[in-house]
Parts: structure tokens; C-alpha cells; sequence
């Protein structure tokens, strides 16, 4: 789940590392204090570029090679690029072990080597050295095991952090994601809705509120948050695109269009806007709309297999066989290990009243994808159909098990049970089809008119 954070990597480096840039081109000193040097390797092992922060680390230990700061980021290094014991040993080495920053990279190699009774000392030693601000405090431990993964511990550090200060806004996001890893979604929500009873024009806040209703598929409240955002910033694309598809979601398709429409206006990637446009009039029944634009779609990305199957849909459902049948070719040839691709052709064939090749598709179909009890129901429709009625029964009871509220399920399996002359089963499955709708005997004996007598249905 996409979300977003209150804060941004720090950009308060960037005027020193454009000068040490500067001068690896040649264009300024090279003299740099310690705090600068240790600023420059900081803002690109922020970035990933262990590279780069390695050299400017070489730079740094050659003009201040007493620094225990600047091999305090060497030990940070290793600890980014995977050497954890490297790391640890440098850091015990280090004169001023108590520094703060130290001991929390020493927590760090703890808890990466798994050594996590000594990292629990170390961390009550931390907390214990610092009388203010103990709610950053709790939050910098914290990311030590967040960025492990280790999310129950993460939560009990954060929950401690906003006991001592319950409006620290960073501390609350980590809290909120913690919780969503955790699949703890109410808490979740709770965390959003206190970051934006302290300040509600934080975005971020409202899209991750946005994205939590969303995966919750209270589609009401998602939309709304996504408004709340987006009258924060009418520009953010991501959330603009959020709210066209909770807009689909609740099939306002019209309104779901011209928001995707907005959302182009802000991307490169209009493939996809158009794509996303296509399935609304799909799902508005304008298929020829929907062909227009997936067309559009190909424009942009020719090998798109999305808009294929797309077309190849519209045209089926206007019972176009022979068109719909070029375009889910042109679909296979980009990739022939798609279930639902099959199942589309066998559609066509189905359409065309080719038995036979639709059931081929329908079989490779469930081949590549055994949990498809729709599909598993045409199937078990057409041996019905070529009166194999054992092979029907196979496929429907495979299906009921998937889903027993596929329509008049039991009813078709009564009757195979019929035609199989296994009566006792027969009206145990129709007796459950009469309950859900009373109708269905009437079916049965129009699909079974001697049952009448055999059964003694219809009389007094």
C-alpha cells in the first residue's frame, strides 16, 4: 500500500555537497571542517550512494584522520552495505563510545546479529543518558527496528515515545505504518485522525487515511479523505489518481472519467490514463467508447496486453466474434499463460456455438489457474450440454466447492444426479436450490420433464 510520510529526507546538506561537487570538478577548495564532510556522507548514505559517501569519507579521514565522528559513518557504512560485524568492531573501538549517534549504530549491529538481550541493554542505557526530548528519542530506536522489519518492537518503542509526547507528527506516522504492517487498520486510522486533529492540512496524512479506507474498501470515507487531500494540494498526482479509482470503485463512472482525465494532465504515462478510461466506459456498457480509448492506450504502449484483452471484451459482448477472436490472438502472442486470456477465447467459441474449441480454452484455462469456479461451471455446462453428465457432475462439485453461491449451482448438480440416475442425491441438492428460490423446481422439470413422475414433483 502506497502511503505517505510528514517528512522529507533532510535537505539542509544540499549547499555543502553542491561545493565538494564543485570541487571534485576542480571548480572550488578542498577544504572541508569535520561537521561538513560528515553532513556530505550523511546526505548520500540517505540516498543509497554508498559509493559515493565512501569517497567522501577517504576525503574526510585524510584531512581529519582523528575524527571518531567521521569513522563513526565509516562503521555507518558498513552497517548499509551488510558488514555488520566490521561495523560493531569499529564502533566498540571508538573513544567517545557514549556518544549518542554511536550508541545508536551500536544498537543497530546488535540488533542485526541478532543479539538482541544486549541490544535491549544498550537501549535502556540510551534513554537513560537523555532527560529531554524522549519522544525522538524512543522515535531513533525505534527506526532501528523498523528498518529490520521487527514491527512489534517498533510498536512498543513508538507507543512508549507518545506516552512522553503525544504530538510528535513523525513519531505518529512510523506509529500508524506500524500498525498497518500489523494489519492493526483501526489503530491505524486512530494514529491519521490524531496527526490531523494537530494539524489538518498535512496531505499525507489524509491520503494515508485514504489508502487505509481503500484497502478496507469503505470506499465513502476513501473518497473523502482523498478530497481532504486534495484540496491540500490540487496537484499531487498520486492522489488524484486514488480518487478516479475509488470513483470506479463505487461506479461513478462519469465522474471516475474526468478525474483520470486530470490525472493525465499530470503524468507522461498516458497509456495508462487512457487505459483506465477504456474500463470505465467498458463497465458503462459504451463499448465503443471503451475501443476508442483502449486504442489510444496501444498508441502509446504497442505491446499492451491489457488493451488487447480490453477490446477483445467489448467486441465480445457485442457479439462481434470473429474481430474479438484477432484481438485476443494478438494477446496470447504476448503472453499465452494467462487464465483469463483462455477464457475469453473460449467465450468466442462459445459464441461461434464451437462446443468443442471452447471447451479445449475453458480445460487450458483451469490448467494455469485451478481456482476459477466460474469457469469451472462452463465447463460442467457443456459436458452437460454433449450429456456427459459425469464429467458435468465432476466440474460442478469442484465448483460449489469454491463458491456455493455461484448461481442455480445446486439445481445443475441435481440435475446431473438425475440424469445419473442417483435419485436420493438428486433431491438432496434440489430440495437446497428450492429453498434459495422457490423457482427452481419449475427449472428442474422443464431440464427434467419425466421427473414429474419419478419424483413426484408438481403433485397434491
Amino acid at each position: 500500500m502506497s502511503r505517505k510520510f510528514s517528512f522529507s529526507l533532510d535537505e539542509e546538506f544540499v549547499d555543502i555537497v553542491k561545493r565538494y561537487e564543485e570541487f571534485l570538478k576542480g571548480n572550488a577548495s578542498g577544504y572541508f571542517d569535520v561537521e561538513e564532510l560528515e553532513s556530505i556522507v550523511e546526505y548520500y548514505l540517505r540516498r543509497g550512494r554508498t559509493k559515493d559517501c565512501s569517497k567522501a569519507l577517504e576525503l574526510g579521514l585524510q584531512l581529519h584522520p582523528n575524527s571518531d565522528g567521521l569513522k563513526a559513518k565509516r562503521a555507518k557504512i558498513y552497517l548499509a552495505t551488510g558488514d555488520t560485524q566490521k561495523a560493531f568492531r569499529m564502533l566498540d573501538k571508538l573513544a567517545q563510545g557514549t556518544d549518542y549517534d554511536v550508541m545508536l549504530l551500536k544498537l543497530e549491529a546488535l540488533v542485526r546479529m541478532d543479539r538482541f538481550a544486549e541490544a535491549k541493554v544498550l537501549r535502556k542505557q540510551i534513554i537513560a543518558s537523555e532527560s529531554d526530548d524522549l519522544d525522538s528519542i524512543y522515535l531513533d530506536i525505534a527506526f532501528v527496528y523498523l528498518a529490520l522489519g521487527l514491527f512489534d518492537e517498533s510498536i512498543t518503542l513508538l507507543e512508549k515515545g507518545d506516552e512522553y509526547y503525544n504530538k510528535n507528527v513523525e513519531l505518529l506516522f512510523e506509529l500508524a505504518f506500524c500498525y498497518e504492517q500489523k494489519d492493526l487498520y483501526d489503530q491505524a486510522i486512530a494514529v491519521y485522525n490524531r496527526i490531523i486533529d494537530i494539524d489538518a492540512y498535512i496531505e499525507g496524512a489524509w491520503f494515508n487515511l485514504g489508502q487505509l479506507y481503500f484497502a478496507l474498501q469503505d470506499f465513502n470515507k476513501a473518497l473523502e479523505a482523498y478530497d481532504f487531500a486534495l484540496t491540500i494540494d490540487e496537484n499531487d498526482s498520486l492522489t488524484c489518481l486514488q480518487k478516479a479509482h475509488v470513483l470506479f470503485q463505487l461506479d461513478k463512472f462519469e465522474d471516475a472519467i474526468e478525474t483520470y482525465l486530470e490525472y493525465g494532465e499530470m503524468t507522461s504515462n498516458k497509456w495508462e490514463t487512457s487505459l483506465f478510461i477504456a474500463e470505465c466506459y467498458e463497465k458503462m456498457e459504451k463499448y465503443d467508447e471503451a475501443i476508442v480509448y483502449y486504442q489510444k492506450s496501444l498508441e502509446t504502449r504497442p505491446e499492451n496486453i491489457d488493451a488487447f484483452t480490453g477490446i477483445a471484451i467489448c467486441l465480445l459482448e457485442m457479439e462481434k466474434y470473429t474481430e474479438s477472436r484477432e484481438f485476443i490472438d494478438k494477446a496470447m502472442a504476448l503472453d499465452d499463460k494467462l487464465p483469463d486470456v483462455w477464457v475469453y477465447l473460449a467465450e468466442t467459441f462459445v459464441g461461434m456455438d464451437d462446443l468443442v474449441k471452447a471447451l479445449e480454452a475453458y480445460l487450458k484455462s483451469i490448467s494455469l489457474e485451478s481456482d476459477q469456479p466460474d469457469t469451472l461451471m462452463a465447463i460442467a455446462n457443456i459436458y452437460m450440454e454433449q450429456a456427459e453428465f459425469q464429467e458435468a457432475l465432476k466440474y460442478y462439485l469442484v465448483a460449489i466447492e469454491l463458491d456455493a453461491t455461484l448461481e442455480y449451482i445446486n439445481l445443475f448438480i441435481a440435475v446431473a444426479f438425475y440424469k445419473l440416475g442417483e435419485l436420493e442425491k438428486c433431491v438432496i441438492y434440489l430440495q437446497i436450490a428450492i429453498t434459495e428460490n422457490e423457482e427452481t423446481a419449475t427449472l428442474f422439470l422443464e431440464l427434467c420433464p419425466d421427473a414429474a413422475d419419478v419424483l413426484g414433483l408438481g403433485k397434491e
